[in-house]
């Protein structure tokens, strides 16, 4: 079985978001991370190369596959911004038609830019998904939450 390459790094994410090029998308990186931090309580971490995560989880899905993953997360990719909801997004159709521009993928919100979308719906997708996963067990289908570490405030 090929090595996970999503797990969380040692590397710097103020580092590695001060490389972002883009100075806009970089501008809007630091608003998520403070949008993250502010709704976890956790102290974000590189999760690979290029994902910013918070807290973790171990999951499990019906078919047996299991892993470990952050509770959610970010990217800045090149023309766009990469934003992770474990363990999806279908379930916020109703914030999405309210959202602005984006396009999704299964567990995927992308954006070009936080101007394009409404912050105040977006914080509520990312609210619902972290008290989603923060539930006990048995009423998380999907995923089962691992040990969580709070940030020290």
């Amino acid at each position: 079985m090929a090595e996970v390459k999503t797990k969380p790094t040692g590397v710097s994410v103020d580092s590695f978001l001060k490389k972002v090029p883009d100075a806009e998308q970089r501008a809007d990186s630091y608003a998520i991370l403070a949008m993250m931090k502010d709704i976890t309580g956790f102290e974000p971490k590189m999760w690979g190369p290029t994902m910013v995560g918070f807290g973790d989880y171990h999951y499990r899905y019906e078919s047996g596959h299991e892993g470990d993953c952050f509770m959610m997360g970010f990217s800045p990719r090149k023309g766009q911004m990469s934003l992770y909801f474990m363990p999806g997004v279908e379930q916020y159709q109703t914030q999405l038609k309210k959202l602005g521009k984006h396009k999704t993928g299964k567990a995927c919100l992308y954006i070009k830019r936080l101007a394009d979308v409404d912050v105040d719906v977006l914080r509520e997708m990312f609210e619902i998904s972290f008290a989603r996963l923060c539930q006990p067990a048995q009423q998380n289908k999907r995923a089962k939450p691992a040990k969580k570490t709070r940030a020290k405030k």
